[in-house]
């Protein structure tokens, strides 16, 4: 919790927080009052954002331009690449093979001198208004799936194909997370509105068991980020 008392520590001096990711914003909720803070979101919907108090955050927002194909992994793994605490950037957004996203200008400067890369690609940076995204709004890939349980290594099992005991090996190789930390447990079930990724098969939200079958199983719909 030492994150979330520097945070907190933060909004007292009226400085706003950095991007948090969905597990700080719901551990920086417990600790405050809703008068204490308000949430700057860059999109409609996005997945990180900042709380502050007084002055809206300072950030930029920049394209990556490319005659390629990334992917949001390579992307991500690359500013990791940079050394970069994830509190400094937010939202990867690729829409309509355009590639973006959002930084803190505290590294603006380290961000342009660095960043011009992604894998194997030579990039360059073009910087928008913040506010271009601002009416973005992510899409999604529905599925519906029958599954005999709600566990998630039955779900993931069934959405790529596998047995259950590849999840288990899959687990072992830090290759899937559970809203936003890393997965310990195969027997976890699945709840409303959680986030799974899948190296190499994307990225996932629970959204609800829409029905039942008359062997019991269950009909559960979900949602693939695009």
């Amino acid at each position: 919790m030492y994150k979330t008392e520097k945070y907190v520590e933060k909004l007292v001096h009226g400085e706003p927080t950095g991007f948090l990711n969905p597990i700080d914003v719901r551990n920086l909720k417990g600790k405050l009052n809703k008068n204490q803070y308000k949430i700057y979101s860059p999109t409609k919907d996005s997945e990180k954002v900042i709380f502050y108090n007084k002055k809206e955050p300072d950030i930029s927002l920049y394209e990556i331009e490319t005659n390629n194909s990334l992917r949001h992994q390579e992307i991500l793994g690359s500013l990791f690449n940079l050394n970069i605490d994830e509190s400094m950037f937010g939202d990867i957004i690729i829409n309509d093979n355009h590639y973006y996203v959002f930084i803190n200008n505290l590294i603006e400067d380290y961000f342009i001198s660095n960043f011009n890369k992604v894998g194997k690609y030579n990039i360059s940076l073009k910087k928008l208004n913040k506010d271009y995204l601002k009416d973005y709004e992510r899409s999604y890939e529905e599925i519906e799936l029958i599954v005999t349980s709600l566990r998630i290594d039955t779900v993931i099992s069934r959405i790529i194909h596998t047995n259950r005991d590849s999840i288990k090996d899959k687990i072992k190789d830090k290759d899937i997370y559970l809203n936003h930390e890393l997965l310990k447990r195969t027997d976890y079930k699945l709840k409303e509105d959680d986030i799974f990724s899948i190296r190499k098969y994307g990225k996932y939200k629970f959204i609800k068991v829409t029905n039942t079958t008359k062997k019991d199983n269950f009909v559960i719909l979900i949602k693939k980020y695009n």
